[in-house]
């Protein structure tokens, strides 16, 4: 389920800071539905848990 990518705000573990970035909704292996995307300072992946599928 990938929708259409989005700007979210998430935090990245690298840089430590909460950081802008585009990603698309995917849903995780227990059924949560989470904004997946990289971050444009470091490139690490960010994930943002949104809630229940």
């Amino acid at each position: 389920m990938a929708e259409k990518a989005q700007t979210y705000n998430g935090y990245c573990v690298k840089c430590k800071e909460k950081r802008d970035y585009e990603g698309t909704v995917e849903v995780s292996k227990s059924g949560m539905k989470m904004a997946k995307g990289k971050c444009p300072v470091c490139g690490t992946t960010v994930n943002r848990i949104l809630g229940k599928a």
